[in-house]
């Protein structure tokens, strides 16, 4: 049986272009011959709706969605995801179903049995779980149909479910386990996907055949990496990653001896390219295309300039360089160069005069004070006032350039640098920003030297370095990454070797600055534990104060 694998990019809510984008996959795999075209995981919708699902326009859009798709199904089965209607009365409204059209008629349905409700997931608040597990005889095949995370909970050790559907649908002898997906990218998710698709296979002795979106939805970032894996788990071919793709396999591969056909998944190189698609759908999906962002001369907005003009084009970046009386020449000079480097347009706007001003007009209120981070929060929330004004006059859109490790602990000025529509590196601590930013430079120098070898500083006081705030990045970022992602008490981080003082500083940081985080913009998704849907901390509260 020849299986196309629809490595699709839809937009969520966008019923007519989906629809026109699902169709020409489909006459792909007819011009190929296919027998079978799979979709990823809510197709017709695209993943995730959230409380679009809730209006009633919305599900009667998708399923009026899927009756058009039924006449292409007369020589090909057409396998795609939407949402149903629960016909009970107790339960969800909604089931998460996998439905096979073919013949002009749909033939099967399947509904997804394990509903993920952790980090970024909110499943169960939409829908039902399947009841009824059953597989569908198509072609020379018996396909066991599942929802992506149908397949993990192998041998039920997944302690958040009761149920495996694999054990359940084994029962009719599937001879192919089939796997629509809506799988996020991060950085480590590409392989350990590979290792549950491989412990299903030894477990049941049947080839698995698992496709994904690549593309991204706002902050979720999918990566692709659709593939085929045979019964011994040799995996037969694996799409590329980060675009959409389309390939037809034929099943009477199986009987070839083969080398696995496994990418590699290297880590800094998956990140930037899944920025980069980050950025292209957040603008091509609101139907906008050109950004602007703050050059200050540093480390952070060089990287995302970089990123900015890789996902846009030279011709749809603007750099504001907005020097003040603390910038240095080197700094001004260092971003002048990297636009150049870039071929992005770029001016500069002295924030020196209005700072003064300001400075002049609090000074009957501010007598005798010392100066503070207030004077040093005036300077960015001046810069915003301008990137701002080009963004309404031009149609911009602002990137925010904040790091993982300055969104912890709050090392950013709320209405000032914390301001944007997108943040793009807001998932990458300091030091892999570095990473980043050597591998981009990899071939040439893109990003100037000094910026990258030049000691972080804001350049909001005489002097100042990020090291008089904080500790150095090497040791922060290990701490941050203990507490963030891997959820480890303050016992638990001294007893891994860091200063006692210093690890209770760092995370009464961290969560004295939550405030600050609900008021930023949206940050790409690349790691496992990112700042927004995937972390939902109080404000107030006095856990480790």
């Amino acid at each position: 049986m020849k299986i196309a694998l629809a490595q699709i990019n839809v937009t969520i809510g966008d019923f007519e272009n989906n629809l026109l984008k699902i169709k020409s996959f489909v006459n792909k795999a007819l011009d190929a011959n296919a027998d079978l075209i799979v979709f990823p995981e809510l197709t017709v919708t695209g993943y995730p709706p959230r409380d679009f699902l809730e209006f009633e326009d919305f599900i009667e859009k998708s399923a009026d969605t899927l009756e058009q798709l039924k006449p292409l199904s007369e020589k090909i089965g057409i396998l795609v995801g939407l949402p149903v209607i629960n016909p009970e009365i107790e339960g969800k409204d909604l089931f998460n179903a996998a439905v096979l059209l073919y013949n002009g008629k749909e033939i099967f349905r399947q509904y997804k049995t394990l509903l993920p409700t952790y980090d970024i997931f909110d499943e169960a608040r939409y829908f039902e779980p399947a009841r009824a597990w059953h597989t569908v005889a198509f072609k020379d095949q018996r396909l066991a149909v599942t929802v992506c995370e149908d397949l993990w909970n192998l041998g039920n050790e997944n302690p958040l479910y009761t149920v495996n559907p694999m054990d359940k649908l084994m029962k009719e002898n599937p001879t192919l386990i089939i796997n629509l997906s809506a799988s996020p990218f991060d950085y480590q998710h590409a392989k350990e996907r590979i290792k549950v698709l491989k412990a299903n296979v030894k477990a049941y002795g049947i080839p698995i055949v698992y496709v994904n979106y690549a593309g991204a939805q706002t902050d979720l970032i999918f990566d692709g990496g659709s593939l085929v894996m045979d019964n011994r788990g040799i995996i037969r071919t694996e799409l590329p990653f980060f675009r959409e793709y389309f390939e037809v396999f034929d099943t009477e591969q199986f009987n070839r001896a083969v080398k696995d056909s496994e990418r590699p998944k290297p880590k800094i190189p998956l990140i930037r390219q899944a920025l980069i698609t980050g950025i292209r759908d957040y603008f091509g999906k609101i139907g906008l295309k050109k950004t602007i962002l703050g050059l200050s001369g540093g480390l952070d907005s060089a990287v995302t300039a970089v990123l900015a003009t890789e996902a846009l084009g030279q011709e749809n970046v603007l750099a504001l360089l907005m020097p003040s009386l603390y910038s240095s020449e080197r700094s001004v000079a260092d971003a002048v160069a990297l636009a150049k480097n870039l071929g992005i347009r770029h001016q500069i706007v002295s924030i020196t005069n209005p700072f003064a001003r300001i400075l002049s007009e609090l000074q009957p209120f501010f007598n005798g004070l010392p100066d503070d981070v207030t004077e040093e929060n005036i300077q960015p929330r001046i810069r915003m006032i301008y990137l701002m004004a080009f963004a309404n006059k031009f149609g911009y859109v602002l990137l925010n350039t904040s790091n993982k490790s300055e969104l912890a602990v709050g090392y950013g000025t709320l209405y000032g640098d914390l301001t944007g529509g997108l943040s793009v590196l807001g998932d990458l601590y300091k030091t892999e920003v570095y990473e980043l930013a050597r591998y981009i430079n990899r071939k040439k120098e893109i990003i100037p030297q000094n910026i990258i070898d030049k000691p972080p500083s804001a350049e909001l006081r005489p002097g100042q370095k990020d090291t008089d705030t904080l500790p150095p990045y090497d040791i922060l970022d290990p701490i941050l990454k203990l507490y963030i992602e891997q959820r480890k008490s303050p016992a638990e981080i001294i007893d891994a070797g860091y200063n006692a003082s210093l690890v209770r500083r760092v995370l009464k940081m961290v969560n004295r600055n939550e405030f600050k985080r609900y008021q930023t913009a949206p940050v790409l998704r690349v790691s496992p534990k990112a700042f927004g849907m995937g972390r939902r901390m109080p404000i107030v509260a006095k856990y480790l104060e």
